[in-house]
């Protein structure tokens, strides 16, 4: 076996001497003894190719399996083991596990309780330090250690979504939470402003949402119902009439409540619909206010309005026999055909209007628990209102519906007469609705000596509880806001 250059001026000074040992001796023993030689070279050959093997610089381990092997060392020297030292001064070598630690633990505190040099645990639990000292500094520190507050645990969410918890002791976090309580100087100051000055806004509390029952019903149309209704209130001007009286030669305001008098008469003898009264007296005042209408034709338009209300609102439509007879044969079914589609050509086929009817279904919800006496008096003066010219002409339709809950809670005595709930709804307040309602209380104080009686007749029966036999509150006459 030969060993190069190289590899012999990497080698350590003693495997360098081996080696240079064995080059020299090779030949001379060789030609001495064969046999021997033979295996004298085998047995050095295989302690020249352990010396051979590299060795680890600053004690680093190999990444060679056989070697590892080799090199194992016993289990003491691995460092598994800790050397615990006893109060006798000997030595313990074992591995050190938790019962273990604790009956060492314990042993010792006995012999200090006996020598009086007592042993107070480190908090960590990991090793005993031996003090001495008196008992009283040992209690003290004991109940120091057990009394010491722990670190509270904050969670800061960065912007980039990496949790980081900091430690917050109990100082901070009681500073932190008496600092919310304290009102700022400029706020303070900002509330006496705002209360001096009368800028104080109102809790929403005194709002009530009339809508909360009816989250389930899908023909209420909650979502979509302030919509419906904040359209309303903007298309309500597109169909109402203005003072048309001026340019009708041969009918008056008088021959005009006749007229709707008797059509109530007749809608409550069919049994119809409130909207198709109502949607009847638009279309009899929009048509009136296009077409100059001669008195021998007033009730052809008021039956031929009525029989196209019947076909918008109603499931089961008036026949047209049916209105002949009703007007004693006074018109032809021809003549009704004609003239209702005469009020179709002239009123653009626009019948989509928003009525009283609409709003006052709208205001009596927003009443707060109305009783069915409260609805009838609601009806009765809006009917009442409507039958008359003027109330049609100087009111919009929603301000003649808000006129109406306010009048009927005056007469029936339902405090408060406005409330946020009504004008957060209806969009009114109690001063701009106030004309309005003494103008249908005035009605109401005269219906019972009027000639026109059918809407004071068809509200003092006892189907519609009897609300127009209740007293006017003649107060309200003299209100003044």
């Amino acid at each position: 076996m030969t060993v190069g250059i190289a590899s012999i001026r990497r080698l350590p000074y003693q495997a360098y001497e081996k080696a240079s040992n064995y080059a020299t001796n090779h030949e001379y023993r060789e030609r001495a003894n064969p046999d021997q030689f033979f295996r004298h070279n085998h047995q050095e050959a295989m302690e020249a190719r352990a010396d051979l093997l590299p060795k680890p610089r600053g004690g680093g381990k190999v990444n060679n399996e056989q070697g590892q092997r080799r090199n194992r060392r016993v289990l003491g020297d691995i460092g598994n083991l800790e050397v615990f030292p006893i109060a006798d001064g000997k030595q313990i070598s074992r591995p050190i596990t938790r019962s273990f630690h604790a009956q060492l633990l314990k042993n010792a505190q006995a012999e200090a309780e006996k020598n009086k040099n007592p042993v107070v645990p480190v908090m960590d639990d990991k090793v005993a330090i031996q003090r001495k000292s008196g008992p009283k500094k040992v209690k003290e520190a004991q109940k120091q250690a057990i009394d010491r507050p722990k670190p509270e645990t904050k969670v800061v969410v960065s912007f980039d979504e990496d949790e980081k918890v900091k430690p917050l002791n109990g100082r901070k976090s009681r500073e932190r939470s008496s600092r919310k309580e304290i009102k700022t100087l400029t706020a303070i100051l900002t509330a006496r402003s705002k209360a001096a000055c009368g800028v104080v806004l109102k809790p929403e509390s005194l709002i009530v949402n009339i809508d909360a029952g009816d989250v389930n019903n899908d023909l209420a149309a909650v979502e979509y119902v302030d919509d419906i209704y904040k359209f309303y209130k903007l298309t309500e001007d597109d169909s109402r009439v203005h003072d048309y009286m001026d340019s009708q030669p041969e009918i008056n305001v008088k021959m005009r409540a006749i007229l709707i008098d008797w059509l109530i008469e007749v809608h409550r003898r069919f049994e119809l619909m409130p909207e198709t009264l109502y949607l009847t007296i638009n279309l009899i005042d929009r048509y009136l206010s296009m077409k100059i209408v001669s008195r021998r034709e007033l009730q052809l338009v008021g039956i031929s309005s009525m029989l196209l209300a019947c076909k918008y609102e109603e499931s089961y439509c008036l026949r047209v026999y049916n209105l002949v007879c009703i007007s004693d044969y006074a018109y032809t079914s021809n003549q009704i055909l004609v003239m209702e589609k005469s009020i179709l050509e002239n009123l653009e086929w626009y019948m989509t209007v928003p009525t009283p009817y609409v709003f006052l279904v709208r205001y009596i919800k927003a009443s707060i628990a109305p009783d069915q006496e409260m609805e009838n008096m609601v009806f009765f003066l809006a009917e009442l209102g409507l039958m008359h010219y003027p109330t049609t002409v100087l009111y919009c339709p929603s301000m003649i519906a808000a006129a109406a809950v306010y009048a009927a809670r005056c007469t029936l005595n339902k405090n408060p007469f406005w409330n946020e709930t009504l004008k957060h709804n209806s969009g009114y307040s109690a001063e701009e609705i106030m004309d309005c309602a003494k103008l249908l209380v005035g009605f109401h104080s005269t219906a019972a000596e009027s000639k026109l009686k059918e809407v004071y007749r068809k509200y003092s029966s006892s189907d519609r509880g009897f609300v127009a036999l209740c007293t006017p509150p003649k107060s309200l006459l003299n209100t003044s806001l």
